[in-house]
């Protein structure tokens, strides 16, 4: 039997659906280009900042290695065999939106350092505050600048991981010779991911901005590993407080104490409920939208307070 029909109807569907890829790359880039523009006319000076720094966070040797790794790693995960007995869309889906989040958060963390730490080590961060330019302006600008460009760096990433969980439902397709799936479920599989790329990348923007409040104060060696540990916790302080419910009070006071100062970045691991297709409500990414908001701002504020009084000559 001639399988090429039925590998050229396979082909078709997944490039009728490539028109998904776009407007969602479109979609994305409104939310910096949003707050690129909010700036720029309620806040030049700190746009100025945010600018120079998302550009320098582009132009750094880690950010083409992070992007071309990350790429490669998305275009090769639909070749590799899970066996997972007709599980392998769902795993695909559950490491490259981990793997989407982990290299935002390197990029993240590193740029603070070489932005910030670096800056104010090797006395540039005077020269900059020679300007007329107050160091809460300086630290806010960073901020947004590092959030830009790494949101950038997020959607090429994303942009690339879309169309391959599309292919995947066409790959796996052919490879067990089930039966020619249709446009919708190309569509679906992409459509899916959405929810858990926002929350991955609001979690990279908490963890942004206690990046660059610790870089006010900390070289970017102890920064990386704070910000790792923070990072484990985040994800680990939930299950220490449930486990320890009527059986250790030391490791539930330990437990509730962690979860009143570090985030709850637990809320926003949600890759394997995104890839089993559970739905994430509007409410749920509201909800999740409003805490990354109050604890970014949170983090920025210990950030200015830091950054206030801190000797740089």
């Amino acid at each position: 039997m001639d399988s090429t029909p039925f590998l050229t109807g396979l082909m078709i569907t997944w490039v009728r659906t490539l028109w998904f890829v776009p407007i969602y790359t479109l979609t994305a880039l409104l939310v910096p280009a949003a707050v690129w523009l909010i700036l720029k006319v309620g806040f030049p000076k700190i746009a100025a900042i945010a600018g120079n720094t998302a550009k320098s966070v582009m132009q750094q040797p880690i950010f083409i290695v992070l992007a071309i790794f990350g790429i490669l790693a998305v275009l090769v995960f639909p070749f590799i065999p899970y066996n997972t007995l007709g599980e392998d869309v769902k795993i695909l889906k559950s490491q490259g939106l981990t793997l989407v989040k982990v290299l935002g958060i390197l990029l993240a963390v590193w740029s603070a350092g070489t932005s910030v730490s670096e800056e104010i080590e090797e006395k540039t961060a005077l020269t900059l505050l020679s300007k007329p330019i107050s160091r809460r302006q300086m630290v806010l600008g960073k901020f947004f600048g590092i959030v830009l460009g790494v949101s950038i760096f997020f959607i090429l990433i994303s942009t690339v991981f879309m169309p391959t969980c599309a292919y995947k439902v066409v790959y796996d397709a052919r490879e067990t010779c089930n039966q020619e799936p249709e446009s919708i479920a190309c569509l679906m599989s992409m459509a899916t991911i959405i929810p858990g790329l926002a929350l991955s990348w609001m979690e990279v923007v908490i963890l942004s901005s206690i990046a660059v409040a610790l870089s006010t104060r900390l070289p970017m060696v102890p920064n990386m590993t704070l910000c790792v540990a923070i990072y484990a916790l985040g994800h680990l302080v939930p299950l220490m407080v449930k486990s320890a419910i009527g059986q250790f009070a030391i490791v539930g006071f330990v437990g509730n104490f962690l979860a009143a100062v570090l985030p709850m970045l637990s809320y926003y691991s949600l890759e394997a409920a995104v890839a089993g297709g559970a739905a994430i409500s509007p409410q749920y990414l509201l909800w999740a939208a409003g805490y990354c908001i109050l604890y970014s701002s949170v983090a920025m504020l210990a950030a200015l307070i830091l950054f206030e009084d801190r000797d740089l000559a």
